[in-house]
């Protein structure tokens, strides 16, 4: 199965520990506990797991139509293919907030981009899944949604 699929999972068929690891990062971005070990010992899981995790795993709100979202991406650096991305950003109609991207290491550079999705916007994973089918993308990470 490909790995940079995103699916929506009734709560029920969620494993116990995604659940936790959801509620860990709920507490520290609350700032109700400073560390992933308290975190952690909160919600019962350990800080491994929090971390093999928490970078997979969100809550859907419906509400999030409207709203940003930082990803970052591992491109090759070569002429045209940022212009590509940000064209693919473009036709999809999304709004793009910020563009960082690094100085190349080896012919990679990573790109991060802040996007707005307009509240019209169905389905976020159409834009990610027509990023990740340019050429010369390597990774696509979602960092954060507001």
């Amino acid at each position: 199965m490909d790995e940079g699929k995103y699916f929506i999972v009734k709560k029920k068929a969620v494993p116990e520990v995604l659940l936790k690891v959801v509620e860990a990062k709920r507490l520290l971005d609350s700032e109700k506990v400073f560390t992933v070990q308290e975190a952690a010992d909160i919600v019962g899981i350990s800080r491994s797991s929090f971390y093999k995790y928490k970078d997979d795993i969100f809550p859907f709100h419906e509400n999030a139509r409207g709203k940003t979202i930082t990803f970052m991406l591992q491109i090759d650096d070569k002429p045209g293919i940022l212009s590509s991305v940000l064209n693919c950003v473009s036709k999809n109609g999304v709004n793009i907030l910020t563009i960082h991207q690094s100085i190349p290491v080896n012919g990679i550079a990573s790109l991060t981009l802040s996007i707005e999705i307009p509240g019209q916007f169905e389905d976020t994973t159409v834009i990610f899944e027509a990023i990740e089918a340019l050429e010369g993308i390597h990774y696509t990470k979602i960092l954060a949604r507001e």
